[in-house]
């Protein structure tokens, strides 16, 4: 059975480019993106 699991768009989408085998991100430390850059660096 799959697992499901409740998390935020900004997670979703950087959850989403690591499993798409992105290893690069550059931004500018802006809101709403901020959790972005955070969750790719934590997630790496």
């Amino acid at each position: 059975m799959v697992e499901k699991k409740l998390i935020k768009g900004n997670e979703a989408l950087a959850e989403g480019a690591v499993r798409a085998g992105c290893r690069f991100f550059a931004g500018y430390p802006i809101t709403p993106q901020n959790e972005v850059p955070e969750y790719m660096s934590w997630r790496q």
